[in-house]
């Protein structure tokens, strides 16, 4: 079980589009991270690089989890009958 400095709200993280990162505070001067990825995998957890501590990001689980798109199977048709 993880020892968590905080719980933090998505919301509360800063977004960087290029690095599809959000970033939040940490108390040692440093900011928490976790890419956009992690979250569609279902990671919750951000780290801090310069410490040991780590933030709970607070997300609605079903925004961030990717669409895999699953082909609708196809119907076989019924064979003619030749006569």
């Amino acid at each position: 079980m993880s020892v968590f400095h905080d719980e933090v709200e998505i919301e509360d993280f800063e977004y960087d589009e290029d690095t599809e990162t959000y970033y939040y505070p940490c108390p040692c001067g440093d900011r928490f991270a976790i890419t956009k990825e992690d979250l569609e995998n279902g990671e919750e957890v951000a780290t801090c690089p310069s410490c040991s501590l780590i933030v709970k990001v607070i997300y609605d689980k079903d925004e961030f989890m990717q669409g895999e798109v699953v082909a609708e199977p196809v119907a076989s048709k019924p064979e003619l009958l030749k006569c």
